[in-house]
């Protein structure tokens, strides 16, 4: 059933947002490295590989330059027109393109790439890749600000690996064991309600079971029961 739902929903997405995806190209196009799409290996069902679909938004070469896959707040590596296609989540639109085909779905666990994904256990791996990596999903909402989150004293791989990815796997495991059609609409819901509002605190409202934040994070992700 979410199959289809995907099918539908990214088809009609494609289709209203196309006259938008025309002078972003054009501004990609003459602007920066002269890079439109930027095309990335992340970890999908039962461990497959597939390429990711986005706007360019960094350096060419960015995988190899600096903190790897992992992004930061004012990474150097974004180029101009990149940090506001970042910001409005515009850059993630051609994702839509990966659910049409069956890579992805609009709600599951975010896919990372092979370097982050190393930092799950072995067990939240296992769990992750049972289900379709969504656009959006429970981790990406909550973890909707994370360059923001990776700043200051937390601007490091260190960080991320000890505190964020724990979390992240944490937040997917609830995901993964408590996948139903009615948290699919909820989540769509609140992805387009945090969009509106991004400093609404809904999500744990909404989601009362969630697993707790670790203290490193809660004034952060605005965690409040």
């Amino acid at each position: 059933m979410e199959r289809l739902f995907d099918i539908v929903f990214s088809a009609t997405a494609l289709l209203i947002l196309s006259p938008l995806f025309l002078p972003i190209v054009i501004i990609l196009r003459f602007s920066g490295e002269g890079e439109v799409f930027f095309f990335q290996e992340r970890i999908g069902k039962n461990g497959k590989l597939f390429k990711l679909f986005k706007f360019a938004t960094m350096l060419r070469d960015s995988p190899n330059l600096g903190t790897g896959t992992v992004t930061m707040k004012n990474d150097p590596r974004i180029l101009p027109v990149g940090k506001f296609l970042r910001t409005t989540k515009i850059n993630e639109l051609p994702q839509l393109l990966n659910i049409f085909l069956g890579d992805m779905s609009i709600i599951g666990p975010r896919p990372l790439t092979p370097q982050t994904f190393k930092s799950y256990s072995d067990n939240i791996q296992s769990i992750v890749t049972q289900v379709r990596p969504g656009l959006s999903g429970v981790g990406s909402i909550i973890f909707r600000t994370e360059e923001e989150i990776m700043h200051g004293k937390n601007a490091s791989v260190d960080f991320y690996d000890n505190v964020i990815a724990p979390y992240k796997g944490a937040l997917e495991k609830w995901f993964v064991a408590n996948k139903s059609i009615s948290i699919y609409f909820v989540a769509i819901f609140i992805t387009v309600w945090v969009v509106i509002f991004p400093k609404t605190r809904l999500i744990w409202t909404v989601f009362g079971s969630l697993p707790e934040p670790p203290r490193e994070l809660k004034l952060v992700l605005r965690y409040e029961r």
